[in-house]
């Protein structure tokens, strides 16, 4: 295969990798990905996330906190702002909103993703969205504060078709994990089919999510090439046609330089 991939999402920086990247980075080689873009999830962790960009330079980041976190620093504007002027600094994100494991008053939720979306406009950034049985309010958030200005991807999709049309509408991209290899992942092997070729990016939210044949695994961004067979073969197509689509939307909508 010539055309490479890229893993769009990734938390290399978690302790599952510490000490491993070397490895992690040789195997990506090996199997045909190019790039990967390790996303924020906490102002704790960014300057992990900063140093892998730093040291490889086929590896972005992106700075943002986790609509699940509840503890620690909290991001205002003016310091997202200030952290993504770094060139290696993609993306705001991952932002969003999470209401599978968060119960009561959830307001601080939005008001955090208010606050990342405004930064990405101002820091002229896309946004990686992060949305768990929280879509309409997502939407409706993302509507209201004219990301649609930024663009952005709605990462590890999980959701409906109909959530995809509207994330579509509003002109973000849409990004396939490994569920799409999970037998039983009918809904989402359905959008994947569905969205078109211009806007569909690949990932693995490594360590999480690992795909068929090696469901149950640490994952990590050599594996994403399972999941560009599996959506290639939804859609028909070869995996060099699906990786060379995925890989131009990738930097159109990232802007990112990198070397592999």
């Amino acid at each position: 295969m010539n055309a490479l991939l890229v893993d769009s999402h990734c938390h290399l920086d978690f302790p599952d990798f510490l000490g491993r990247e070397d490895e992690l980075l040789a195997a990506m080689k090996i199997n045909g990905v190019g790039w990967a873009l390790v996303a924020g999830v906490t102002l704790e962790r960014f300057p992990a996330v900063l140093a892998l960009a730093e040291r490889f330079p086929n590896l972005c980041a992106a700075v943002g906190v986790h609509p699940d976190t509840q503890d620690g620093q909290e991001a205002d504007e003016d310091t997202l702002i200030r952290l993504a002027e770094h060139p290696k600094v993609v993306a705001i994100g991952e932002t969003g909103l999470d209401y599978y494991r968060l119960e009561g008053d959830l307001e601080w939720q939005r008001n955090r993703f208010r606050t990342h979306i405004r930064a990405a406009r101002k820091a002229r950034k896309p946004l990686i969205i992060h949305t768990r049985e929280a879509a309409a309010d997502t939407l409706r958030i993302l509507e209201e504060e004219g990301a649609g200005e930024v663009g952005g991807v709605f990462h590890c999709f999980t959701e409906t078709m109909a959530v995809a049309e509207a994330a579509l509408a509003l002109g973000f991209h849409i990004s396939i994990s490994g569920i799409v290899t999970f037998k039983n992942a009918l809904q989402i092997k359905e959008v994947a089919s569905f969205v078109p070729l211009d806007r569909i990016l690949v990932e693995t939210d490594a360590p999480y999510l690992a795909p068929v044949p090696h469901r149950g695994k640490l994952n990590h961004p050599a594996l994403v090439r399972h999941v560009a067979e599996e959506v290639a073969k939804l859609k028909g197509i070869g995996l060099e046609a699906l990786a060379e689509a995925t890989t131009n939307n990738f930097f159109r909508l990232f802007g990112a330089k990198a070397n592999a």
